[in-house]
C-alpha cells in the first residue's frame, strides 16, 4: 500500500525538539498510530469476546487444564 499525505498538530515545542535531534516526525507518528491501532483493536477483541472468556476461565476453575495430567513438571 501506498503512502498518503496527513495533516497533524503538534507542540511547538515538540516539534522543534524533533527537528533539532533530526527525528522523523512522519516514521515516529506512524510507528506510534499503528502501536495506538494495535492496542485498540487488542481492547475490542476483549470486550467483544469477554463473555467466551470468562466462561473458559470459569471451565479451567472448575476442572482445571486440559491434558494436565500429561504435564512433566
Amino acid at each position: 500500500m501506498g503512502r498518503v499525505k496527513v495533516n497533524l498538530t503538534l507542540d511547538a515545542d515538540v516539534a522543534q525538539t524533533a527537528r533539532s535531534l533530526g527525528l522523523n516526525m512522519s516514521r515516529l507518528a506512524e510507528a506510534a498510530i499503528v502501536e495506538a491501532a494495535k492496542v485498540e483493536r487488542n481492547r475490542l477483541w476483549r470486550t467483544e469476546n469477554q463473555a467466551a472468556i470468562n466462561a473458559y476461565a470459569d471451565e479451567i476453575a472448575k476442572e482445571g487444564l486440559p491434558l494436565a495430567r500429561f504435564r512433566s513438571f
